[in-house]
């Protein structure tokens, strides 16, 4: 691991620790030795059934390419990728191209199509997601009295999602901006090595247009679309949900429109490449939004440390731990990510 990448993970482990010294390790711990573990077990169990979502709304994209893949390699590949979104300061981005990159060599399909079926599926997850975070905006003003300052900044990164999402949409659906796209990026390593740009121009360029036919049969199959955003928005309600457990197990009948507002714009914030998946950064959010909201801090801060570690840690953990299965080049293209 690259010492800036491991220098980031402690800082955002520091933010966390400096949170829990000001609460009081004590108050937290006792919080967290009250809690439920049968409900603490439902909650494992339902982040494995968002697994298996995931992994189903992934395939919906790979078989409209007719990618052939068993469905036992598609949850190993996805988990690599979520374990280097969150190792990486990259927006939730940076495992992306690894999963790509994995499922073109093990279903011998063109990396541009295999690097489509990825792009369609996070497109799928984003619909969803923009909708919630509307409607999170407006229960955060009526139920959370949040500063006007941190109201402000959650609009302006919604209308950047916004404005990101759509530019990367129509250029995925448009020859022209894309091409007009790639040539302009062109230019700028041609100034920088014209050695570099002859060796890669061509290629650049029928990768973009395979990418984009890709992108237009996904998007013009039915299946994708009726089925692809009905499930992104089971597994939001799944992982709201999930959360909501972790309160019952604590004792706290927290209201569930305050867990999927806090959850959203903890999401929001964790998607600013900053730290290593929103380390410190979404967990101080959670803290200090349920605490806003009226929870107690102890319990705001022992729910948010059993949440992380079902949603962030044993998530990277399993990716992490089922890399090796993919070979030593996989390993690899993940080291240069870290």
């Amino acid at each position: 691991m690259k010492y800036k990448t491991l220098l980031l993970m402690l800082a955002g482990i520091g933010v966390l620790a400096i949170m829990v010294l000001f609460i009081g390790p004590e108050k937290i711990e006792s919080a967290i030795k009250q809690a439920n573990p049968w409900y603490v077990i439902l909650a494992v169990v339902i982040q494995l059934v968002i697994y298996w979502l995931w992994t189903e709304r992934w395939a919906i994209t790979i078989s409209s390419l007719d990618i052939s893949i068993k469905r036992r390699q598609l949850l190993p590949m996805l988990l690599v990728g979520l374990a280097i979104n969150n190792l990486t300061p990259s927006g939730r981005g940076g495992g992306e191209p690894v999963r790509a990159y994995i499922l073109a060599k093990y279903s011998q399909s063109p990396t541009e199509n295999a690097f489509a079926t990825v792009i369609a599926d996070r497109g799928l997850d984003t619909f969803p997601f923009i909708a919630l975070a509307i409607l999170t905006i407006i229960l955060a003003v009526l139920y959370i009295n949040l500063p006007q300052w941190m109201i402000i900044t959650l609009i302006i990164c919604l209308i950047v999602l916004v404005i990101i999402f759509a530019l990367a949409l129509y250029m995925s659906l448009n020859r022209e901006f894309g091409d007009r796209t790639i040539r302009w990026v062109l230019r700028i390593i041609n100034k920088i090595s014209s050695k570099i740009h002859d060796k890669i121009e061509q290629k650049a360029i029928n990768a973009v247009e395979g990418f984009q036919d890709s992108m237009k049969i996904m998007v013009t199959d039915r299946k994708v679309l009726l089925y692809g955003i009905p499930l992104s928005f089971l597994i939001w309600g799944l992982e709201i949900f999930r959360v909501y457990v972790i309160f019952i197990a604590l004792n706290i009948n927290a209201p569930l429109e305050i867990i999927g507002v806090v959850f959203v714009i903890s999401t929001l914030i964790g998607m600013i490449p900053l730290l290593p998946g929103g380390l410190g950064a979404v967990d101080g959010m959670m803290i200090l939004l349920y605490s806003y909201a009226g929870i107690p801090p102890s319990v705001s801060a022992a729910a948010t440390i059993v949440e992380r570690l079902i949603s962030f840690w044993m998530t990277t953990i399993l990716g992490v731990a089922v890399l090796p299965y993919f070979g030593a080049d996989a390993v690899e293209k993940m080291s240069k990510k870290l």
